[in-house]
């Protein structure tokens, strides 16, 4: 199978590191445009020329914007009025007990997890819907139907961008958009890599071995029985975003590993 994504223009949010850049990566390899989103400009641009390493032909651009709140939004939206491909990514995760998580942590997560993708969503779905054509992907997680007891907070938004995107592929049936959510699971990223840094060092083992027996300890029903990669990841969300998935919508795929025990 030949993805080729040539003439449309992808924007992936919080691209700058982890499942984000290589799926910006993936994307540009497949011969989309695509425009690398973060809250730095210099990691913006540190993105831009890493993808460029294994794209040398991709055109790219960057915008440096805090998607969480309205004002950022509108600076994208104001740099890049066009979107075919739309894969809402950026967000963020950490432990607190739900007695210890106040409101301003509840409203930062909601904003950032939620809120990005929802005002980039009612944006841009319209002139998908009147090109007939339109790719939008909601990065949920394992989390959204195994909340985790230390980040209720956090599996509480991923269950909402789920919901979302599902309820987004019904208001966009007939129209040749389709919206889907991906579902990682325990992923190799530079945050999971930051968080074990410490036992790789005190080990002397791989961060894929540390990664292993983390998935092992914490997430027993994992098939993989490991940490699965970004571009493990990046690779189903291309496939989402390509012609041939057209057939797929409303649709919660999963890339966790197996750790969601349900058939």
């Amino acid at each position: 199978m030949k993805i080729d994504l040539t003439g449309k223009t992808a924007i992936v949010t919080g691209s700058t590191k982890g499942i984000g850049h290589a799926t910006a990566a993936g994307l540009a390899q497949a011969g989309a445009q695509v425009v690398v989103t973060g809250r730095n400009a210099e990691d913006v641009e540190a993105a831009i020329a890493s993808i460029r390493d294994t794209a040398p032909q991709a055109e790219l651009s960057g915008v440096a914007a805090d998607l969480a709140t309205p004002e950022g939004t509108k600076a994208l939206l104001d740099a890049a009025p066009k979107c075919d491909i739309l894969v809402n990514n950026a967000g963020i995760f950490g432990g607190h007990d739900f007695f210890d998580a106040d409101d301003d942590l509840w409203q930062r997560y909601w904003d950032v997890n939620v809120m990005s993708g929802v005002r980039l969503a009612r944006a841009y779905l319209p002139a998908m819907e009147k090109a007939g054509w339109g790719r939008v992907i909601f990065l949920g997680s394992e989390s959204a139907f195994n909340i985790p007891a230390d980040m209720i907070h956090y599996g509480v938004t991923k269950t909402a961008y789920v919901s979302l995107a599902r309820g987004l592929a019904k208001r966009m049936a007939g129209t040749g958009v389709t919206v889907n959510s991906v579902l990682p699971g325990p992923t190799l990223s530079d945050g999971m890599k930051a968080g074990l840094k410490d036992k790789v060092d005190d080990t002397g083992k791989s961060y894929e071995e540390v990664a292993a027996e983390f998935v092992k300890e914490n997430r027993p029903s994992s098939v993989l029985q490991r940490a699965t990669s970004v571009e493990e990841v990046a690779n189903m969300i291309v496939y989402a975003c390509s012609v041939q998935a057209s057939g797929t919508s409303g649709a919660s795929l999963r890339v966790e590993g197996g750790v969601i025990d349900t058939i």
